[in-house]
This record gives C-alpha cells, sequence and structure tokens, in this order.
C-alpha cells in the first residue's frame, strides 16, 4: 500500500520586470520568482480532485498583481513576505507558501562626461545576483503568520593578482601541492544570510532586512581586498564576523567558495622562465587541464 506523505506544486520563472518613477529618476527592479504551496491538497493528488488546486498561472497572475501594485516592490525580501503573506491569507486551506526570488543585477549608468548617475539609464554591471528565500506558514492559524527569510548572493567572481598565500598544511605521502608566499586568488561568493523575522511581523515595520544583502556584498568585497589571506578559510571567517556585526538581524551567514585556481604554466621547454613575479603566465584550472577545484563552506553565527 503507498501513501502520499507530502505534497508541494507552484509555478516557476516567473519574470518580473518593474519601473518605478520617482520624479526625473527612475528605479528598476528584475526578479525571477518561483511560488510553491503546500496545505490541504492531497485529494488532487490521490483521487483527482482539482477542487483544492490553486492554478499554477493564478500564482503568476498574482505575482504580477502585486509587482504593480505593492509598496514593497524594491526590496526584494520584503516583496517576497508580501507575496507570500496575501497567497496564504487568500486561500483557507493554503497553510504555508514558499517563495524563492532572484534578483538580477541593473545599476545606474554614471556619465564619464561628468560622473553623474543618468536618471534611467542602466547597466548589467556584474553576473552577480541577490537571492532570496521565503516560507511564510499559517499553520497555527492565520492570525498568527510566521515566516522564515533567507537572503543571499551568488556568483559573485572576485579576484586579485597579489595578498594571498597558503603555507604550513599537512605534508605527507600524499602531498604535492608546494607552499606559497603570494599567489592569485579568485573564489566566486556565494553567501546565504538568515533573517530574524519579528514575531506576529508587520511589512510596513522597521526591518534589518532593508539594504542588507548591499552591505553584506560591500562587506565582502572589502575584505577581500584588504584582508591578507593566510587561506581562503581564515578570510571567509573574517567575512562573516562583519556581515554578522553590521546587520543586527541578521542570525548567521554561510559562506560557499569555489576556489578557482590559476596554475602558472612551466615553459621551461620554450626556454623562458616563468617564475618571475612580474609577468607569469597562467592556465585556469577551470579549463580541461585540470577540472578540479577547492570547495570551502562554512556558517558563522551571532553568538
Amino acid at each position: 500500500m503507498a501513501v502520499l506523505t507530502s505534497a508541494r506544486y507552484g509555478k516557476d520563472l516567473i519574470r518580473v520586470f518593474r519601473v518605478v518613477r520617482d520624479g526625473e529618476f527612475h528605479q528598476v527592479v528584475e526578479y525571477n520568482v518561483t511560488v510553491l504551496l503546500e496545505g490541504d491538497i492531497e485529494t488532487s493528488y490521490t483521487v483527482a480532485d482539482n477542487s483544492v488546486v490553486v492554478a499554477t498561472d493564478s500564482m503568476k497572475n498574482i505575482t504580477y498583481y502585486l509587482a504593480k501594485t505593492s509598496p514593497h516592490i524594491l526590496s526584494p525580501e520584503r516583496f517576497a513576505l508580501h507575496l507570500g503573506t496575501h497567497i496564504v491569507s487568500k486561500y483557507a486551506h493554503i497553510h504555508r507558501v514558499f517563495i524563492t526570488l532572484e534578483k538580477l543585477r541593473w545599476s545606474r549608468i554614471a556619465l564619464s562626461a561628468n560622473d553623474h548617475p543618468h536618471p534611467h539609464s542602466f547597466v548589467r554591471d556584474g553576473n552577480d545576483r541577490q537571492t532570496v528565500e521565503v516560507e511564510v506558514d499559517a499553520s497555527a492559524g492565520k492570525d498568527k503568520l510566521s515566516a522564515k527569510v533567507t537572503s543571499g548572493i551568488t556568483d559573485l567572481l572576485v579576484l586579485k593578482s597579489s595578498g594571498s598565500a597558503f603555507y604550513g598544511y599537512i605534508h605527507d605521502e600524499y602531498t604535492t601541492l608546494p607552499e606559497v608566499d603570494d599567489r592569485i586568488f579568485s573564489p566566486t561568493d556565494d553567501k546565504k544570510l538568515d533573517f530574524t523575522v519579528p514575531e506576529g511581523f508587520a511589512l510596513g515595520s522597521v526591518w534589518d532586512a532593508v539594504n542588507v544583502a548591499t552591505r553584506a556584498r560591500d562587506a565582502t568585497l572589502d575584505i577581500f581586498a584588504l584582508d591578507a589571506s593566510a587561506s581562503v578559510q581564515a578570510t571567509l571567517f573574517k567575512m562573516g564576523q562583519r556581515v554578522i556585526a553590521e546587520n543586527s538581524g541578521v542570525e548567521s551567514v554561510t559562506y560557499k567558495l569555489p576556489n578557482k585556481h590559476y596554475i602558472p604554466v612551466d615553459m621551461k621547454y620554450i626556454g623562458v622562465d616563468n617564475t618571475t613575479p612580474l609577468s607569469i603566465i597562467h592556465f585556469f584550472s577551470f579549463s580541461a587541464y585540470w577540472l578540479s577545484f577547492g570547495l570551502i563552506s562554512a556558517t558563522i553565527c551571532r553568538k
């Protein structure tokens, strides 16, 4: 005998682009949104009862409606909370809503003539994206909503050509990696920030989620650039420490740093010394020559 033990369904890749006009200056946001629902929906699976189904097309239309009308559209965390709260409040048999949101990066163009930001022209100035995961839970009652929020940054690619070392690690019969006191350091930064959402939260209330992803991005770049890195692990911990210190609403921050390696090419076969640090030719470890790479991860929590 088989039984249904869990069920969740929804709409994936709802694309939203919104222009907010504030006088001469415009602001733009572009989101990819996923909406998933849980609740009393098991009969739609077990006996083909569609009377409990909120159509996924309706989820798309609700997302469009709130993207147009929500005062929180410019804050991905607040908008995701507004969307989840709206859905779980509207449908009595839906008890949990899961919103995943990806914010694409648009920055205002600064004009080269005077370095002034243009009021309505933007550029995609990086491949990194902000991500938000929100769970709105009404299982204790529609008047007792609770929420969990995780905000993150993914695919933030950074590199510095000096200021990183790696030595003093275990040496045994399996060790072939030479110690270095100066190397190219280029991880791809992925981070997730777990927030404390106030009990009985109100979307209009002051909440530390506003701009926290921007502050976390700035902290990560500052530490990466300025730290005399003894290892990826040590630099990662300093990044997490600063994010926790600067954002009172963040309970924990998790970093995952795939460490891409730039390996000096041995060019003695053509009579060239490629050990001189002024100009060293490297090959990139993600090439066919070297497919493996380091992966360093840790979670830093508020004490």
